[in-house]
């Protein structure tokens, strides 16, 4: 299967930033979209502005966090769209706090929204790819999950970590299989999260979702978006001695 008969799309936290972008790309092209986020009056306004042109949107308020309710929403998306095609897991939480400072439970969200939440959406996801024997899985990490940052984003980064690693080892799994995972790793792209970083590497909304749209489309196992210039900088971050490294975090 290739990337343009990817037509039935699952987006979770498709109600703002990189998730609402994504969904007015794929709109646009006339796939079948079934959108998840926790706020459903926004993804009822977003839908409205989609509908004329995305062949189907399908809507479900969801909380990740909330394991049960993952597999009961991702099931009832699939009936309506008659099937997904692919899976792009984009729901996450920025919240953190230096660790060992009083804030424990912003740290502790983060891990089971990025994580947890994260898992739970695989294992649905993945349990309908299986029955299909076809699909395309795309998770959403981040440049941070390449080396462990520090003080208010280490809960992020590790939640971010490991979600690389559960696609590095899906990955393995499925190689030679109908069923695709992608990981891809944003860099410093503007959307709530990001809002008040002050740094040079930042890139506009719509300048970061067209690379992370061109990533998911090129099937790349791991990309990070844009690639100029977070692929050397991943590089750099995975491989340079910890004593250089740091002053790079």
């Amino acid at each position: 299967m290739t990337a343009t008969t990817r037509q039935k799309i699952l987006i979770t936290g498709a109600s703002t930033g990189l998730g609402e972008g994504m969904a007015r790309r794929f709109a646009a092209q006339g796939r079948s979209l079934a959108l998840a986020a926790r706020r459903l009056d926004k993804l009822e306004t977003l839908a409205a502005e989609l509908r004329p042109s995305a062949a189907q949107v399908a809507l479900a308020r969801l909380d990740v966090t909330d394991l049960d309710a993952v597999p009961v929403a991702f099931r009832a998306l699939a009936d309506e769209l008659g099937g997904l095609d692919r899976v792009v897991v984009n729901a996450g939480l920025g919240k953190g706090a230096p660790i060992g400072t009083g804030n424990a439970a912003a740290n502790i969200e983060t891990v089971q929204t990025n994580l947890v939440g994260a898992l739970a959406q695989i294992e649905a996801a993945l349990e309908i790819f299986r029955e299909q024997n076809a699909g395309h899985l795309v998770l959403v990490s981040s440049i941070s999950g390449v080396r462990g940052l520090p003080k208010a984003q280490a809960a992020y980064s590790a939640s971010k970590a490991g979600l690389t690693a559960l696609g590095q080892g899906l990955q393995a799994e499925f190689a030679g299989s109908p069923i695709t995972v992608s990981v891809l790793a944003p860099g410093y792209i503007e959307t709530d999260i990001n809002r008040g970083v002050k740094t040079s590497l930042m890139v506009d909304t719509d300048k970061g979702v067209d690379a992370m749209v061109a990533a998911i489309e090129a099937e790349k196992n791991w990309a990070p978006v844009p690639a100029w210039p977070w692929t050397p900088i991943a590089a750099a971050l995975k491989f340079l001695p910890a004593s250089i490294s740091r002053r790079m975090i």
